[in-house]
């Protein structure tokens, strides 16, 4: 199957779907992932030599998993909501025309951040529900200390549970590549809370370790 990742930041693919990533790798699977946003810019400033830093961590990130693609938008850190919708959308839409996934994921709309929240956005409009679409799997993931600290939308309600007890620790591998973006325990972006948040939603449905998605939209031909 072709399956495609969209997220708005370098690390919020491994955080989100990592171990899910590696699953579908070690299945055959062909996994295209699709950062829209540089990161970095938000926090202060970043020299061009940061950003190529940042890549390099998701592109030695997405070897780990098994990622066959990775892509860049560029879109502005934390400021693509002066960014066109459109032209996120059109971005996706691009992506989406030449590889044809089947399974798509990406953030959840209630999320405190709003390169998250646009990007929900984007690619519920750029997979528009269409006859004949290719997509016939649509799921969102949450991202620790973004999703969870949005305290005015509904919490996240997972309702598809991905067993990760084999592929945890490939993810653990890919999210320790991007240093700067790892902060210690018990920091909900720490090794070892990610690992524990794992364990924790596996703990839901009977499973050693996994990772949680909302099912958006499903289309059974």
């Amino acid at each position: 199957m072709n399956i495609l990742i969209v997220a708005a930041h370098p690390d919020d693919e491994v955080l989100g779907v990592g171990a899910t990533i590696a699953r579908h790798a070690k299945a055959g699977d062909k996994v295209t992932t699709l950062i829209l946003a540089t990161g970095l810019d938000s926090r202060g400033s970043a020299d061009a030599d940061a950003h190529r830093k940042l890549r390099g961590q998701a592109d030695k990130a997405a070897a780990i998993l098994g990622t066959q693609e990775l892509r860049f938008a560029s879109f502005p850190d934390n400021r693509m909501d002066t960014v066109a919708l459109l032209d996120v959308v059109k971005a996706i839409e691009d992506i989406a025309r030449r590889i044809n996934p089947e399974i798509v994921y990406t953030h959840c709309a209630r999320d405190l951040n709003v390169d998250h929240e646009i990007t929900a956005r984007a690619v519920a409009t750029a997979f528009r529900p269409q006859p004949n679409s290719c997509a016939t799997r649509l799921l969102a993931f949450d991202v620790p200390s973004a999703t969870d600290w949005n305290q005015n939308a509904a919490p996240f309600a997972p309702t598809t549970f991905v067993d990760a007890a084999a592929t945890l620790e490939i993810k653990l591998k890919a999210m320790a590549c991007y240093d700067g973006e790892l902060r210690p325990f018990p920091h909900a972006r720490s090794i070892e809370a990610i690992r524990a948040r794992a364990v924790a939603w596996g703990t839901h449905v009977g499973l050693a370790a996994a990772e949680p998605f909302e099912l958006l939209r499903e289309i059974v031909r």
